[in-house]
């Protein structure tokens, strides 16, 4: 017997964190359980090549937004080429519409809703040992005549054919008895690993499907230590903890964080989402006092309105969050992942231009410009008609517009986001974008007139090289500041060489011919793998810049960048800012 769990990531550096609990939880019977991942940006032809050579007896496919309509093109092509094989679905976007899926699809033999391991180890058992429990498994759904004995008489089939069953869903896992999913790390080479120490979430938020399992439980900490040390020991280059609000019990998340702090391997580097308002005094000093890039923090602020945050259900202390950002990033150590969510009740364009700059004002590393996704039972989609909140009929459930915010608001939206992406996010353009803001009235309209730089030159919905993205940034810059070309090309020269020692000189960089005879004395000292680069910034001497591309910041990824002044390394001066010796 051969059952086959397929996860369709959304992207190769992902691995799916379900598929391997879910082996590991039928450890008893895993000999017979195969995991098979592929992206969504597969073909449909290959993955179904690749599950047809695998010759599966029962295939199951995990299902999430991003996934679930190929996975529902895969079960009909594979109903064809594999018949009489069952195909079983499970995750959160089928687990809230499962008869309506199994109505509309009758090549799916049945659905695991809710949590899967427990539904999963007993479905395995059933095609194992061929016995008849499906409706012993918790929370199945299935189609009575897919799972009926092979004895059974045609009339009998034929009655049953569209009869569906649904289990109730058992009781909660206790997660100190699931097993630990992982067995070799080298299988996980250059991609995220996931792990998990709570479920449930205490909070409300309407949008999210975490607030519906308010039965909030934790793993035991001996065992969470123990696992730990596993990541550790493999030094695995990243762990993104799963669990939602993971610092919403003080005592479990100290405990974790100080773990980590005292085990520190200098290589693995934990995320976790959290509520920064609910941040201690104690838990910020246990930070203040890790490694860089030991940890990072993904914060979901949403919005500032406070209209909309009463709307949507969620508690939210802003004032809080915002000094404990602040604190955090004066800490330099921690890189922090800030959330903004467009198309919520109450939040026209511009409450979200103010949500925006409010955010961008504690310069994160990271701004997430995300929209509404109207998930299937959440409280939003039984909200979203009174709110005059319309979306995608399919996954992803994207807001399409609202009551505050137009279609036209949306796509203009989306398209600041991708500005913010490239130039903000990417951190390929630091000093640059420092200079530059200080030109406008906020963040959000220096974006806001990118973005309509790139509408109007023809740029949206090219694939630009990343030399280009910085030609395409000088060239909205001259046609602002004509008068400051020079400075802001010298800019663009220190960010690419920050991030990258380019084989070709770019294009804006300034000639260097001038001062050939210091910079081949300084190259010999300095030695090959390092670049300099000489540069004015207006002033009678040039400054000399060493980009050490062996050292780089833990948080930024920018190299070590120093200056050359008379045989001797010291502080970098880039125009008035002062920058630390290193970054």
């Amino acid at each position: 017997m051969r059952i086959l769990l397929t996860a369709i990531n959304a992207k190769y550096i992902h691995s799916n964190l379900a598929v391997y609990s879910l082996k590991a939880a039928a450890k008893e019977l895993s000999t017979h359980v195969e995991a098979a991942e592929f992206t969504i940006n597969h073909r449909t032809e290959e993955i179904l090549r690749e599950i047809y050579g695998r010759k599966p007896d029962v295939l199951l496919f995990s299902c999430y937004i991003w996934n679930v309509e190929m996975v529902k093109e895969l079960t009909g092509l594979c109903a064809k080429v594999l018949p009489g094989v069952p195909i079983w679905l499970g995750g959160p976007e089928v687990s809230y519409c499962a008869r309506e899926l199994l109505t509309e699809h009758p090549e799916i033999t049945g659905i695991l809703t809710g949590e899967g391991e427990e539904s999963f180890r007993l479905l395995t058992e059933c095609y194992v040992r061929h016995t008849e429990g499906f409706r012993e498994i918790p929370g199945a759904v299935f189609r009575v005549s897919k799972i009926k004995p092979e004895g059974q008489k045609e009339e009998e089939k034929a009655e049953s054919k569209n009869q569906i069953h649904s289990n109730e869903p058992g009781n909660p896992l206790v997660l100190s008895t699931l097993p630990f999913p992982y067995e070799n790390f080298a299988d996980f080479e250059h991609r995220i690993i996931y792990y998990e120490s709570a479920r449930g979430c205490p909070f409300s938020c309407s949008y999210c499907l975490s607030s519906i399992d308010k039965r909030l439980r934790f793993r035991d900490l001996k065992l969470v230590f123990k696992e730990l040390q596993c990541f550790l020991d493999a030094r695995v280059p990243q762990v993104k903890f799963v669990d939602r609000t993971f610092n919403c019990n003080r005592h479990h998340a100290m405990a974790i964080w100080t773990y980590l702090l005292e085990h520190d391997n200098g290589v693995t580097n934990f995320h976790f989402e959290i509520a920064a308002d609910l941040l201690t005094e104690e838990e910020l000093a246990l930070m203040a006092r890790m490694r860089p890039g030991l940890i990072q923090l993904e914060i979901g602020v949403q919005s500032v309105n406070q209209a909309t945050l009463e709307a949507i259900h969620r508690q939210t202390n802003l004032e809080k969050v915002r000094a404990h950002v602040e604190r955090i990033r004066a800490m330099g150590t921690i890189h922090q992942h800030l959330d903004l969510i467009a198309g919520l009740p109450f939040e026209d364009y511009k409450s979200f231009v103010h949500s925006f700059d409010q955010v961008f004002a504690v310069r994160p590393e990271q701004l997430q410009l995300g929209f509404l996704k109207v998930l299937k039972g959440t409280a939003m989609e039984q909200d979203a008609k009174s709110f005059g909140i319309v979306c995608q009929e399919k996954p992803p459930y994207e807001v399409l517009y609202t009551r505050w915010l137009s279609f036209s608001d949306i796509l203009q939206l989306k398209a600041i986001e991708e500005m913010v992406e490239i130039y903000y996010n990417s951190h390929q353009f630091r000093h640059t974008l420092e200079e530059i803001l200080e030109r406008f009235a906020s963040p959000f309209a220096f974006f806001e007139r990118l973005s309509g730089f790139y509408e109007r030159e023809g740029l949206n919905g090219r694939s630009h090289s990343r030399i280009r993205r910085y030609e395409i940034l000088l060239a909205f810059i001259r046609e602002l500041v004509p008068e400051e070309e020079m400075r802001y090309r010298e800019l663009l020269t220190v960010d690419l060489y920050l991030r990258e020692k380019v084989k070709s000189r770019p294009s804006f960089a300034l000639d260097q011919s001038p001062y050939e005879t210091e910079l081949r004395g300084i190259r010999k000292q300095a030695g090959k793998e390092k670049h300099v680069e000489a540069l004015t910034f207006q002033r009678e001497d040039p400054l000399y810049l060493i980009f050490d591309y062996g050292r780089r910041h833990p948080l930024t990824r920018d190299v070590c960048v120093t200056v050359w002044r008379e045989g001797t390394e010291a502080a970098v001066k880039l125009g008035t800012k002062e920058e630390a010796n290193t970054w």
